[in-house]
């Protein structure tokens, strides 16, 4: 079973829409999360602006070379503290999930945010508040995804409210719903707490939410500064070995996604994931 490998279209650098979408074709990658606003930076792409034409536009340029868009990225701060900004975001997130599928894609994709109006890290994420905010945020998106057939794909990370495949599960757990999913990171969930055991957190977070599981985020972490650095895909310390040995089997053509992992690494990245999945 040979593995499809995507990439984050803002990845490769910003061209028009037909040289992407060649680009990303030349290189062998047969999917790609799309995030509207940071590809294509001199179109409209703010809330108000998708359409049915639009979407056709985009998707169609894709769908010719064979190109999946397994995920719309829509990246928000759904728990922003300015209300009125708050709303728009939200607002922005629920264009997307109505003409998710006039782009031929199913997954409108997200992280939980942030306590400050600037996406910094802090723990302040960890309080109980910020998570039942994040409660509240996810499940008006949930509510509009089952209304169009489309899925949420929540990504959870350190720095976020969501910041361990417990919470994770916590967040499944109040929202029951199909329509709600998850894009899994497994660097996003490394800590400087644990990472020499991050077999353990990556079974832990396979078997929580294993099922819900729709994409794969694939990069590669170091340990700079006595503190985690994300690195493109092969070039840090994650054990993919571990990844792929867990989901192999369990999910079958599912995308994996290449993020962070830009020129000169992408050919290398492509084929160490190769060989790392075939010999799982």
């Amino acid at each position: 079973m040979s593995l499809k490998i995507g990439i984050r279209a803002h990845d490769i650098v910003n061209l028009p829409l037909e040289e992407l979408v060649s680009e990303i074709s030349s290189k062998g990658l047969t999917s790609v999360q799309l995030a509207l606003g940071k590809s294509f930076k001199e179109m409209n792409t703010s809330l108000g602006s998708l359409s049915p034409g639009f979407a056709h536009h985009i998707g169609s340029a894709f769908k010719q070379k064979g190109i999946q868009i397994a995920v719309l990225g829509c990246y928000i701060n759904m728990i922003h503290p300015d209300r009125h900004v708050r709303r728009k975001e939200l607002d922005r997130f629920k264009e997307h999930i109505r003409f998710a599928r006039d782009f031929g894609c199913s997954i409108v994709g997200t992280e939980t945010g942030n306590v400050n109006s600037d996406i910094v890290y802090t723990e302040e994420n960890f309080n109980e508040q910020p998570f039942l905010e994040v409660v509240e945020s996810v499940k008006e998106l949930v509510e509009e995804a089952e209304k169009f057939g489309v899925f949420v794909g929540i990504e959870g990370g350190i720095n976020h409210p969501i910041h361990t495949p417990q919470r994770m599960k916590r967040l499944l757990n109040e929202i029951p719903s199909n329509h709600l999913q998850v894009i899994y990171d497994p660097a996003n969930f490394i800590s400087m707490d644990n990472y020499q055991h991050q077999e353990e957190v990556i079974e832990e977070a396979i078997e929580l939410f294993g099922d819900k599981i729709v994409a794969l985020h694939a990069k590669d972490f170091i340990i700079e500064d006595n503190w985690i650095k994300m690195v493109p895909v092969g070039q840090g310390m994650l054990n993919y070995d571990a990844i792929f040995k867990a989901i192999k089997r369990k999910k079958p053509f599912l995308n994996i996604l290449m993020e962070g992992t830009s020129e000169p690494y992408i050919d290398g990245s492509m084929t160490y994931l190769r060989e790392k999945y075939e010999n799982a």
